[in-house]
This record gives C-alpha cells, structure tokens and sequence, in this order.
C-alpha cells in the first residue's frame, strides 16, 4: 500500500477529486493548509506573504498501478501550465504497511 499526500491549489482541487473519483478513486481526504515552498512565498510590491493556501488531499492505494495512475491524474490537473509558474504543489508518496478500518475493526483498505 501507498499514501499519496499531494499539496495542490486551491482553484485546482475540485477539479482534481473528479478525475480522481472518475478513474475509480473515490476514496480522498481534503484538507485546507498553509504553507510556502523553496521560493519562500510570494511578494507583492513590499509585501511578503510567506503564507500561501493550498489544499492537502491524502490518499491510500493498494498497488503499485494505482500509485502511478493517481500520480499521473493529480499533476495533469494540479498544473497551471504558466510557463515559469511556481506554487502548483507537491506530490509525496510513502509505503503504508498497515491500515484498519474503526467501524469494523478490518484490516486493509
């Protein structure tokens, strides 16, 4: 199993869960979040905001297919396509060995 946590824009995550959910991954959870990258964050005239939104989705898949397909669908649609843009996110993806579901008590997704 893998986690997938991808930091993404805000105006891109909508548009992201639908073809993730469309491509049979329905399974995500969304988080707000703040946070700046190796540029430090933004300045607008003399203002510096090292604070940036962005939106956490994390995700668990089973096989290695699945890691590469969400991998896949996440930076075609988190991308902005501005040529020397900066900020579209980040993609970390770590091995989960273990995972239960509360309800049940189940092990596995």
């Amino acid at each position: 199993m893998f986690m997938i946590r991808a930091i993404v824009r805000p105006e891109k995550s909508n548009l992201i869960l639908l073809e993730l959910n469309s491509a049979g991954f329905p399974a995500v959870t969304k988080m707000d979040v703040v946070g700046r990258g190796k540029q430090r964050g933004v300045k607008v005239g003399e203002v510096v905001y090292d604070e940036i939104p962005k939106e956490l989705l994390l995700l668990v898949v089973q096989e290695e297919k699945d890691k590469d397909d969400v991998i896949s669908i996440i930076a075609k649609y988190a991308k902005t396509g501005a040529k020397g843009a900066f900020g579209d996110g980040k993609i970390f993806v770590t091995p989960v060995e273990e995972a239960y579901t509360i309800s049940s008590g189940s092990k596995g997704l």
